[in-house]
Formats: C-alpha cells, sequence, structure tokens
C-alpha cells in the first residue's frame, strides 16, 4: 500500500491538529512546515495515534519501534507532499517548478551523464521544466536511501535499478522512490487542505 498526499503548509499548520502539536515543533523559519508534515501525518494514520518519531543516522525520519508504516515528506513553498508505505522505505521530493539562478551549472555539477543527455533533448523552453524533473527523482532516490544532500552527485535516476515514479502537478515537480512498483498518478494523489483549480 502506498499513499501520496499533497496539501498546503499554511492550512496544515493552522489545523486544530497543529496547535496540540505546537509545544513539539522548533522555533523559527521550520516552524510552520514541521507542523504541518506532523499533521499531515497525523491526519494520514488516524484514527491511530502518531507514533513517536526518531531519526537515523544522515537524518530520515522514521516511527520507533519498527511501526509497520514508512513515511517520507517533502516540501516546496507552501507545498507539502507525504509518501506513507506499508512496503518498505520510502522517498519522495517535491519542488514548485521555478526559475533558479545558476541551474545550469547546478545540473553540470550533480547530473550523469544520462540525465545530461535527458536534459539536453529538451527543447529551450522546456529545459527548466526538465531540470526540476531530474532533480526531484536523484532527492527521491535519496530520501528513500535515507542518504544526504550530498550524495544527490552519486545519483543516477536514470538507472533502471531505481523504483522511480515521476508527475508533473500543475506548477509541481514530483517524484516518489519505492522498494515496489507504485505509479504515481493524478488520480493516486490525496489532498488535504488544497483548494484544486
Amino acid at each position: 500500500m502506498y499513499q501520496f498526499i499533497l496539501g498546503k503548509i499554511s492550512t496544515l499548520s493552522a489545523d486544530p491538529l497543529a496547535s496540540t502539536l505546537a509545544d513539539m515543533a522548533p522555533q523559527g523559519a521550520r516552524n510552520a512546515s514541521w507542523l504541518a508534515g506532523r499533521t499531515l501525518l497525523a491526519r494520514a494514520l488516524s484514527p491511530t495515534p502518531l507514533p513517536e518519531i526518531v531519526f537515523g543516522e544522515q537524518g530520515k525520519p522514521s516511527f520507533i519501534d519498527a511501526h509497520p508504516f514508512w513515511f517520507n515528506l517533502s516540501h516546496s513553498g507552501d507545498d507539502i507532499a507525504l509518501l506513507v508505505s506499508d512496503e518498505g522505505e520510502v522517498g519522495c521530493d517535491i519542488e514548485v517548478i521555478r526559475p533558479r539562478e545558476n541551474w545550469q551549472a547546478l545540473a553540470n555539477t550533480v547530473f550523469s551523464v544520462a540525465e545530461h543527455h535527458e536534459l539536453e533533448s529538451e527543447e529551450p523552453e522546456a529545459k527548466l521544466s526538465a531540470f526540476w524533473r531530474i532533480w526531484t527523482r536523484k532527492e527521491a532516490i535519496v530520501k528513500q536511501r535515507g542518504g544526504s544532500a550530498w550524495q544527490i552527485v552519486s545519483i543516477d535516476s536514470t538507472a533502471q535499478t531505481h523504483s522511480v515514479s515521476q508527475l508533473r502537478f500543475g506548477s509541481l515537480s514530483l517524484a516518489v522512490c519505492t522498494p515496489t512498483p507504485f505509479n504515481l498518478t493524478a488520480e493516486s494523489i490525496s489532498h488535504y487542505g488544497m483548494h484544486l483549480v
């Protein structure tokens, strides 16, 4: 079973459930995204209470005591994504498709030869979107492994060794990496607190 949920940080962090978690939330810039993530996770697992969360060596969160679910969260701008699984470790990434200064230099630094070929095969007006498509795949793979961001350079997201699915959803680039095949489609996405246009 895989469940992929999209939400808005502004909506989730104002959810009545978020106020019950506020004492545990970090202060500062991460406060709203932390509250949104925990609220989204609690809503996804409801009515089961949210288990205690621990962090691995590279900072990947998981449930304590071998809880029968694995999860991964990602956010970009006001958008947040959650992937929950009962089949093993998962990774997800969400990025708002947006201009990024020096994105071509970044691609030159971290993309594999095959990823460069994919990027270069796009028409000029589609290259920025392709950059984010490749980037989200790479991030999802790293996050499934529990790796850190610096490992992104060692990942070739075009290799057939990963079970990766991706989707452009409006202005969002979405990608998941799962232990068994899962096809991310618009129909497979649940929404919490989002007004769809």
